[in-house]
């Protein structure tokens, strides 16, 4: 049975897709910028879902004073509402784009499994002790989206697999380096504490913010651990077809670049974000249309 699709509201929910995309992750909406429309607003529309389902956990404005279990329940309830728009008619136009991209592109439910029980983890654990633990957490959260992007991105074999999970991983540890100062204003550290504790990195001057001897150090094998994963990434590249490959090249590269900048900040991620401005994403999609990735 087919759904039966309500075109402008599922225009209207792919618009809205774009603006929440272009707003909260301009990095990704550069990279698109090189996808055939069709295949654009797809990943549009999950990183829209993506977006809202973390706002109803990490929105300070939304969860300030609120019970984990008030937010979980917001949570799930918005799951619900998500798996329910694939079988009925929903009214949310956001929700309704999701669902045509996800039946249109055939992107597995058990991903957003994964990746709403990530989302749940954040209401219950603010640190975790190994990298292993960490990239469990990751799992639903990072690699997990690169796995839901792989049918809309429509790679050449399954070797494209674990790159694109390798480049989740690498954007979301790339977040986690640059935002240590908002994460802590949560209470959250996305760092293991093991390495923490190896290099010297004492919870004092974590938690006043200070750049030390012993935090240069720590930043400085966690970008390379980073870089790493990027290097896996890159392996995935010749199994995209031509425009995919540009696109994803693209938010590569600029993703990347926000480690340069930390480094360029002497590791000193507590009083300036990192940003690549919009001028050089704009700059970085139109070469790599050119000259490819």
């Amino acid at each position: 049975m087919t759904l039966a699709v309500d075109e402008h509201l599922l225009q209207t929910g792919y618009r809205q897709c774009a603006e929440i995309t272009r707003r909260h992750g301009t990095t990704y909406y550069w990279g698109t910028q090189l996808l055939p429309r069709e295949r654009r607003r797809h990943v549009h529309a999950v990183y829209a879902l993506c977006r809202r389902a973390d706002d109803i956990v990490d929105d300070p404005a939304a969860t300030a004073g609120r019970d984990p279990a008030e937010i979980r329940a917001e949570l799930f309830g918005f799951a619900d509402q998500f798996r329910s728009a694939g079988q009925c008619g929903p009214t949310d136009p956001v929700l309704a784009a999701v669902a045509h991209t996800v039946r249109t592109v055939g992107i597995p439910q058990e991903c957003f499994d994964r990746f709403f029980g990530a989302m749940a983890m954040d209401l219950t654990i603010t640190r975790y002790e190994t990298w292993e633990d960490l990239l469990g957490y990751m799992e639903g959260s990072a690699a997990v989206i690169g796995e839901m992007m792989l049918p809309v991105l429509q790679p050449l074999g399954p070797e494209a697999i674990e790159p694109a999970r390798a480049l989740g991983f690498a954007f979301q540890y790339t977040n986690f380096l640059r935002d240590v100062a908002e994460d802590l204003d949560r209470g959250r550290i996305y760092l293991p504490q093991e390495e923490l504790r190896r290099f010297g990195v004492r919870p004092v001057d974590l938690g006043r913010r200070r750049v030390t001897p012993q935090w240069r150090d720590f930043m400085a094998h966690e970008i390379e651990r980073a870089r790493g994963l990027y290097r896996v990434a890159d392996g995935g590249l010749p199994w995209l077809p031509p425009r995919s490959a540009r696109c994803v090249a693209t938010a590569r590269v600029l993703y990347s670049r926000i480690l340069d900048r930390i480094e360029a900040a002497d590791y000193d991620v507590f009083r300036v974000r990192a940003r690549v401005p919009t001028w050089r994403k704009a700059g970085t999609a139109a070469r790599i249309l050119v000259t490819g990735p």
